[in-house]
């Protein structure tokens, strides 16, 4: 079994992490649709969290029963939601002030953050394969961005990457939460932790909203449950540097969506530094593979044999 991760069934977590994407992407773009509503980010955080919430009650009670919810390490789930909450407010923000393929790009630099991360937070020595990807991965940033040329909004790049930032930290910490908890019950604590702080600002933004906005909404909540269940349990089944590769196919759905729906399609730039920014991203990966076979076979070769085959 993999470190970290609860139950390694590195298929089920592929293809869970798969249907993730789309739905993380249909979330995106139901948020977009909202905000040309004028639906404000702080209200669409409330009633994703609210609509979530109520979604893992009827889904705990109908499978795993209420008394799965009980926290182990309710500490872990506070600073999980605080990190979630961010990271949330960050990637609805980039996805309303960017196109959506452009959004969705810029949270391809997940893997890039998450090497960064591992140096300055884990005190992980980086070789020169993870460092030679992570300057790849720069490059591409930097053709998507497109400075000295005809850039994207520059508030949105910030905010795009900072929440790509957030989702490889907030891997790390589910990735953590789930040798104690389980997917339903860190899922209910973050909505139920996050969802009253969010309340706080419907005096401030919330207002009367057309049928279709409220039908967004709604989507907004449904769409964010599956997505969370979705990426929790293929953290479950599969460790972070193994799965976050499929991330990449959302790209696809983000390029079908802002066609079809924003009659948008990415620019020439994007098409040529998503790429390079995939293609270090997979370097991550398949480095983080290799370096955990490599443990494994040395942690194997380091235990004693058991007496029947010495």
């Amino acid at each position: 079994m993999e470190a970290g991760v609860a139950q390694s069934r590195p298929l089920t977590a592929i293809g869970l992490r798969l249907l993730a994407a789309l739905a993380l992407t249909t979330l995106s773009m139901l948020v977009k649709l909202a905000g040309e509503q004028g639906v404000h980010l702080a209200e669409m955080i409330f009633w994703r969290q609210a609509v979530t919430l109520l979604v893992m009650i009827a889904f705990a009670s109908a499978t795993v029963g209420l008394a799965a919810l009980k926290p182990v390490r309710f500490g872990a789930h506070v600073v999980r939601s605080v990190f979630g909450i961010i990271g949330m407010a960050l990637v609805y923000g980039a996805v309303i002030l960017l196109p959506l393929a452009e959004a969705t790009t810029l949270n391809f630099t997940a893997p890039i953050w998450a090497v960064i991360l591992s140096m300055l937070l884990l005190k992980e020595k980086i070789g020169r394969y993870r460092w030679s990807a992570v300057a790849i991965g720069f490059v591409g940033i930097l053709i998507v961005t497109q400075p000295g040329g005809t850039p994207v909004d520059p508030t949105g790049i910030a905010v795009g990457l900072a929440a790509a930032f957030m989702v490889a930290l907030i891997s790390i910490q589910i990735q953590d939460l789930n040798k104690t908890e389980g997917s339903t019950s860190i899922v209910f604590w973050f909505c139920l932790l996050t969802a009253p702080v969010a309340a706080l600002s419907l005096p401030f933004v919330g207002k009367a909203h057309s049928t279709e906005a409220w039908l967004l909404l709604g989507g907004i909540g449904l769409s964010g449950a599956a997505a969370q269940l979705l990426l929790t349990n293929s953290l479950r089944y599969g460790s972070a540097a193994t799965v976050i590769v499929m991330d990449y196919t959302a790209l696809l759905w983000a390029t079908l969506y802002g066609w079809r729906i924003f009659d948008e399609l990415p620019a020439p730039t994007t098409w040529i530094g998503a790429p390079i920014i995939i293609l270090a991203g997979s370097i991550i990966v398949l480095r983080e593979g290799h370096l955990a076979r490599q443990k494994r076979r040395a942690t194997a070769l380091e235990e004693p044999l058991p007496p029947q085959t010495r």
